[in-house]
């Protein structure tokens, strides 16, 4: 192979390819976001900006600070392009009449077992918090449901 098609630092590390975020939205469908969930993305994107990513020097060649500043800039570019285009709901305020986005949902099954589910922004799902998607299926049997109170 002639030199003209290889580069001088062959050897050297190429920076990983930034992911490109998919949205698990519905073409057309509006990104919609609790204001808690908005502000928290607000912060980690200062944070990232201001302090992650001017904490990482990188050393020309080193892999692992190229990784990690990529793998930051990739953080910041998915948040700002959530940022960009979220709608951001409030939350309901109580006395809640029906369920919606925001809403802290509890649940009982036949077996007298119960479940509590906060219905969020498809950018903020997080299982290990029961925060479920607005589009999920849970969330979907819930919204714009009647609220029933404890002790009626």
């Amino acid at each position: 192979m002639s030199k003209a098609f290889t580069r001088e630092d062959d050897d050297a590390p190429e920076p990983p390819p930034w992911p490109r975020r998919v949205s698990s939205l519905p073409f057309g469908t509006k990104n919609y976001i609790t204001a808690d969930g908005a502000a928290r993305m607000r912060d980690e994107l200062a944070r990232l900006v201001e302090v992650g990513r001017p904490s990482i020097a990188v050393v020309t060649g080193h892999p692992d600070g190229i990784e990690r500043r990529s793998a930051v800039d990739a953080r910041i570019v998915a948040i700002q392009q959530v940022l960009g285009s979220a709608v951001v709901v409030a939350s309901p305020s109580p006395p809640w009449e029906e369920v919606r986005s925001g809403a802290t949902v509890g649940t009982r099954d036949r077996r007298g077992e119960t479940a509590t589910y906060r219905i969020v922004g498809v950018d903020e799902t997080d299982l290990g918090n029961d925060h479920v998607s607005w589009i999920s299926p849970v969330a979907k049997a819930f919204l714009n449901g009647r609220m029933e109170r404890k002790g009626q």
